[in-house]
């Protein structure tokens, strides 16, 4: 692979030019001479960036963006999305999968965390569309051990499927789904799993209220966040999404453990399930990074738009203005979501794995041009990222991508076919 060159780009205010030799930045300004197999002329207006990582999603659900909108979770989940995923054949997971690569790509992110069903597909398109993802062995056991885990075909299928097409861009986790629907049983298999891979855990974690008043009254009082630490499941590697309801003693556990928060405000509003403690967490020493969840309860994934109503909700919940402040929350969304997952990125600096954005600063939105990192948080919208870069290579450029035609008419196809089966079972 060629050397690519980003001529006068925008770097920390100052017009450069950046050097991408193999996957990782090799030269930031300085006097630039060789030869390029591409060059990308910023002409002092595109503005070179970390990209995002997005520590929390299910990506095939674009294909249930707007299908079940404005409930409760429970009812949301039992009555609406598990009918409608259960419909959802092979073929569908993969071009869902695709979209939401296509939508993250278009709003700058180029790593996700992903948990779903039949992920073997999901592995497969991440690895042709050229994205980084930790992608889960999903477990749903509520009444006995691994073996009677409802998603034990798709367990096996990923694990062949990522041995037959290795991918360094992709890491393989364990994804117990939650508290209240995996068993004591299949906790302990997954925690002895998880020692013998050292992979990543991957879990929802104190979302709801109720999740946690029924945790409590089925085990002997103890939260969701201490249940999970009984099985010597918090630490390092282990991200819990969301982390809405935590206790004092929830905060001090996970700080202590170093155990990886991904919060999702988006969702977590849309499903009035609360707002995640920022800046008691962040007081405490938490590690936290953002995540967008899924499109049927988001319903998109920009991180764009999670880190700015991160800001927010974090503000009214402390009831405090200084919360989570933009250079707070941008670290957050880059190199901490990097760093969460073992990944030498989310910086611009010689070295570093070459993962970035150009965003174009010739727009209204991003005048007054007093700060970058507060417009990105505050103002910006997808429109504005030009480029997208991962592992060295250019994946958009022009706020286009290869094949997004055919992507977007593939997944039209299945919702119409999703909603004339939901119609004809009315």
């Amino acid at each position: 692979m060629g050397k690519i060159l980003l001529k006068d780009v925008l770097l920390d205010g100052k017009s450069t030019s950046v050097v991408i030799a193999g996957n990782r930045y090799e030269q930031i300004g300085g006097e630039i001479c060789g030869e390029f197999a591409k060059v990308i002329d910023g002409k002092s207006r595109l503005a070179l960036l970390p990209a995002f990582y997005n520590t929390h999603s299910h990506l095939p659900m674009t294909l249930l963006r707007g299908y079940a909108d404005d409930l409760e979770l429970f009812s949301w989940l039992n009555d609406h999305i598990w009918p409608a995923e259960a419909r959802l054949t092979d073929e569908d997971i993969y071009w869902g999968t695709r979209l939401a690569l296509l939508e993250m790509l278009k709003t700058g992110s180029v790593f996700v965390n992903d948990m779903y069903w039949k992920a073997a597909e999901t592995y497969r398109a991440v690895s042709e569309m050229g994205l980084r993802a930790a992608i889960s062995y999903f477990h749903l056991s509520p009444q006995g051990g691994l073996d009677q885990d409802a998603n034990l075909q798709g367990v096996t299928n990923l694990r062949d499927f990522a041995a037959k097409f290795p991918c360094d861009r992709i890491m393989l986790t364990r994804g117990p789904h939650a508290v209240y629907t995996v068993s004591d049983q299949a906790f302990r298999e997954i925690a002895e799993f998880v020692r013998q891979e050292g992979c990543y855990l991957h879990i929802h974690a104190s979302e709801t209220r109720k999740e946690v008043e029924d945790c409590r009254a089925q085990h002997g009082g103890l939260t969701p966040i201490a249940y999970l630490h009984k099985f010597g499941l918090l630490g390092p590697k282990t991200v819990l999404a969301h982390c809405v309801h935590l206790t004092d003693e929830d905060i001090q556990l996970l700080a202590e453990t170093q155990t990886i928060i991904a919060t999702c405000p988006v969702s977590n509003m849309k499903l009035c399930s609360g707002m995640f403690r920022w800046r008691d967490a962040q007081a405490a020493g938490c590690r936290i990074t953002i995540g967008t969840d899924g499109c049927a309860s988001n319903n998109n994934l920009s991180m764009l738009d999670e880190m700015k109503f991160a800001a927010l909700s974090a503000k009214i919940q402390a009831d405090d203005p200084t919360a989570a402040s933009a250079a707070e929350v941008w670290t957050a969304a880059t190199v901490a979501g990097a760093r969460a997952f073992g990944l030498d990125a989310g910086e611009i600096a010689v070295g570093q794995l070459a993962d970035g954005m150009l965003v174009n600063t010739d727009s209204p939105l991003m005048v007054g041009d007093y700060n970058l990192i507060s417009n990105l948080v505050y103002s910006a919208d997808s429109s504005l990222i030009d480029t997208v870069i991962c592992d060295g290579r250019v994946l958009m450029t022009g706020h286009h991508v290869d094949s997004e035609e055919e992507i977007l008419d593939k997944c039209r196809q299945i919702c119409r076919r999703l909603e004339t089966a939901r119609q004809q079972n009315k």
